[in-house]
C-alpha cells in the first residue's frame, strides 16, 4: 500500500527537483504515542545508472532516534534507478516533532545533485490522561511523630547502668592499687632469677634463651634501680646513660651485656658451661648493685659518732 502511494505521490505530491530526479516522502502512522516505532519511507528516481547516498538516520537530535539501521530496496526498472529507503524511528517527545534528514546525493557520471526532502514531521500525542476535573489536591499532611518503644529506654538505661559500674570499678582499683605496697626491685630481680631457672632451660638444650632471660632480669632491675635505664635502649645507649652511677660495676656489666647481644642477634654458640656461668653473672651483678645500694643507705660511724 506504502509503495502505491509513493508511485501516485512521486509524480504528484512531491515536488520535482529536475528532469531527471524524482522523490516521494511518506511517514506512517502519521500519529503516535512516546515510544512507539513509527516508519519514513523515501522513495528516489534517477536516471539509469544513477548512485543514490541515503542518510543513515535523521538529524533530530534526542527528540527523534533510529530503532532500526536504515533498509533500502531496488526496484527493478530498464528505465531509470528507483530506490526506496525505510527509516524505522521512535519519538520520546509529545506535540508536533520535526524530523529532519540530510539531503540526498544524486550522482551521475560527473553530475552529482543533492535532492531535500523537505518538512518532515510528526504527531506525538501524550498518554496521560485529561484532567477535567479541576481537582485541587489537598496539602501534604506533616511527617506522623514515631513514639519511642519502651524496649529502647530500657536498653538506654542498661548502658548507662554499665558505664557507670565500670567507671566505679576503675576507681576502686586505682584506689586498691595506690595502697598496695611496692615491691623491692631486689627481691623481685631474684623472684625473676628464680623462675627462669625452674624453666630447665639448660638442659633442654636452650641455652641462648637462658642467657637472655637472666640478662633480661638484670636489665629489668636496673630500669627499677634508675629510671634513666630505659628498656628499649641498645646495650651502648643503656651504658651512656647509666655509666655515671657510682655504684655500678660498669666493666662487668658492659661485658655480660656484650656477651649476651653476641648470643642474641650474632646467634653465637654457647655451651651449658659458659651459659650457666653468664647466668651466675647475672645474679652476681644484682647482688653487687644491691650490696652497694645498702651501703650508701648505712651511716659510717663517723658520721653517727658526729651526730
Amino acid at each position: 500500500m506504502i509503495t502505491a502511494w509513493l508511485v501516485a505521490t512521486l509524480l504528484v505530491t512531491q515536488a520535482v527537483q529536475d528532469a531527471r530526479v524524482q522523490r516521494a516522502v511518506v511517514v506512517q502512522p502519521e500519529t503516535v504515542t512516546v515510544g512507539d516505532p513509527f516508519r519514513v519511507v523515501v522513495r528516489i528516481r534517477a536516471a539509469r545508472g544513477a548512485d543514490i547516498g541515503f542518510p543513515d538516520a535523521p538529524d533530530s537530535a534526542r527528540a527523534v532516534e533510529a530503532v532500526d539501521p536504515v533498509q533500502i530496496t531496488t526496484t527493478p526498472d530498464t528505465a531509470a534507478t528507483d530506490q526506496t529507503a525505510v527509516y524505522r524511528l521512535t519519538a520520546w517527545d509529545v506535540g508536533r516533532i520535526p524530523i529532519s534528514f540530510a539531503r540526498i546525493r544524486v550522482a551521475h557520471g560527473q553530475n552529482v545533485q543533492e535532492v531535500a526532502l523537505g518538512d518532515i514531521s510528526i504527531f506525538v500525542a501524550s498518554v496521560l490522561p485529561a484532567d477535567t476535573s479541576l481537582h485541587i489536591p489537598k496539602p501534604a499532611r506533616d511527617v506522623l511523630p514515631i513514639p519511642m518503644p519502651w524496649w529502647l529506654w530500657l536498653i538506654i538505661a542498661a548502658v548507662v547502668a554499665a558505664i557507670i559500674a565500670l567507671i566505679w570499678w576503675w576507681l576502686r582499683r586505682r584506689r586498691r592499687l595506690r595502697l598496695i605496697t611496692p615491691v623491692d626491685p631486689y627481691e623481685e630481680a631474684l623472684a625473676s632469677f628464680a623462675r627462669v631457672e625452674a624453666l630447665g632451660l639448660v638442659t633442654a638444650g636452650e641455652r641462648g634463651r637462658y642467657v637472655a632471660l637472666m640478662v633480661e632480669v638484670v636489665r629489668e632491675f636496673l630500669a627499677r634501680v634508675d629510671g634513666r635505664a630505659e628498656l628499649a635502649y641498645t646495650t651502648s645507649e643503656l651504658l651512656a646513660a647509666i655509666g655515671d652511677i657510682e655504684i655500678l660495676p660498669a666493666n662487668r656489666l658492659a661485658a655480660l651485656l656484650v656477651e649476651a647481644d653476641l648470643v642474641k642477634f650474632a646467634r653465637r654458640p654457647v655451651t651449658s658451661a659458659y651459659a650457666t656461668q653468664l647466668g651466675k653473672e647475672s645474679r652476681d651483678i644484682v647482688d653487687a648493685i644491691h650490696e652497694a645500694q645498702q651501703l650508701a643507705a648505712t651511716p659510717s660511724p663517723a658520721t653517727e659518732k658526729a651526730a
